[in-house]
């Protein structure tokens, strides 16, 4: 979880879209496998939110075991085993999304092949199990919800793994038209408003243009009730789709620029998931950009020791480091600056992520008047990738040294 700079915020907002439209897990009643009541499935996400996959993953198939008619045990396997392959491959580092080439990047690591098939076995067991109880009851709002989750599921692998990216948009957008026809039964079924919560804001958020299409298509948006949709769901949801709901909420306040609000939000997931570094790293991100600067670094330094001492479940200290070297840059801290910038660029698996810490750690020692470590820096950003455009300003300032605003 990091902040979205504005221009790439549409990108941003699907690849949320696409994300969260998958994290909503209700019962189905009666099957006995929701987290209120089910210790299991309880287990299960709580494993999950801190990253924990392979714990989760156990808990979650002990579930199944005892309900393997149930599409939400089966849900609640499938989620864990799609976001275990995205942490995977690196689509869960939102740092990914911070840039033009978010649809077209790359993964860190190929897919595994033993995945997709699961994804499809499980995802092709629930829906069938789902259409069958909808033959027996189309109003059941269990199994239409039931429907979302799984269709959800199917949207996250197709867009952030395999990257395609229609076809995911498709599928959620189904998704939505099955939380919408369950709160036209139950308006009280409050799961539902988190998909539907999510579309309205992305929605409601694209270009005029673009919006009219989507209206065309009987597809409105609101970015308001948006918000008010996943506020509701942060409150008053269950726990594992509650949690889901305040990480959409904290992107979208965070958009809004309502950081008071956002960092309440983060700060809430902060102490529900101790382990989980990539809400501790949001939580100083929130506090950089409320201009707590101060706050900020001593925010990122905790989390970076945290990963050093493995307090977390897993971690990837890059994060937490370029969001360290960025918040002492903007407090003119330069000398610590360009060390953050440095563990970052040495401790990321993504290429593009190192060239740009690089360059920023070579803008630094440049500021410092360390002229000979800042063309270091230049050098290596270019034999790393030529044709980029890091590479493109490396050149530049291996002419030019680089100089503060």
């Amino acid at each position: 979880m990091r902040p979205y700079p504005a221009r790439c915020y549409s990108l941003a907002l699907f690849g949320s879209l696409i994300i969260s439209a998958a994290s909503s897990v209700a019962a189905l009643a009666p099957a006995p496998t929701r987290y209120n009541n089910d210790a299991a499935t309880r287990k299960g996400f709580d494993y999950f939110n801190n990253l924990e996959y392979d714990k989760a993953l156990k808990e979650f198939q002990v579930a199944l075991k005892l309900h393997p008619d149930d599409p939400y045990a089966i849900n609640h396997l499938l989620a864990g085993i799609i976001f275990q392959e995205l942490y995977r491959i690196g689509a869960l580092d939102t740092e990914a999304y911070a840039s033009e080439s978010f649809v077209s990047r790359k993964n860190l690591q190929p897919l595994d092949l033993k995945v997709q098939q699961q994804v499809k076995q499980l995802s092709d067991q629930a829906l069938a199990l789902e259409q069958s109880q909808l033959e027996q009851n189309p109003n059941s709002t269990d199994a239409l919800y039931a429907r979302a989750v799984t269709r959800g599921l199917r949207a996250t692998y197709m867009g952030m793994a395999q990257h395609a990216w229609i076809s995911a948009l498709r599928t959620a957008v189904a998704a939505r038209h099955d939380d919408e026809r369950v709160l036209e039964l139950d308006p009280n079924f409050v799961d539902a408003k988190n998909l539907v919560g999510i579309h309205l804001y992305v929605i409601g958020s694209l270009s005029f243009p673009v919006k009219v299409a989507a209206a065309m298509t009987g597809i409105s948006g609101n970015r308001q009730k948006g918000l008010d949709y996943l506020r509701e769901v942060a409150a008053h949801g269950t726990p594992d789709v509650a949690s889901d709901a305040k990480v959409a909420l904290a992107l979208f306040l965070r958009r809004e620029q309502k950081y008071a609000e956002a960092i309440q939000v983060v700060g809430q997931l902060q102490q529900e998931y101790p382990k989980n570094f990539l809400v501790a790293a949001e939580y100083a991100h929130l506090l950089n950009a409320a201009g707590h600067g101060q706050a900020a670094i001593a925010a990122y330094r905790k989390v970076v020791d945290n990963c050093r001492a493995s307090i977390y479940a897993v971690c990837q200290i890059a994060i937490p480091a370029y969001g360290l070297g960025e918040a002492l840059r903007g407090q003119r801290e330069y000398e610590p600056a360009a060390q953050a910038y440095d563990l970052a660029a040495a401790t990321s698996p993504d290429p593009e992520f190192r060239q740009k810490a690089m360059l920023a750690a070579g803008e630094m020692y440049d500021v410092l008047k360390k002229r000979d470590e800042a063309l270091s820096k230049y050098r290596a950003v270019v034999e790393a990738n030529s044709g980029s455009g890091q590479a493109d300003m490396a050149r530049q300032y291996m002419k030019q040294a680089y100089k503060t605003n």
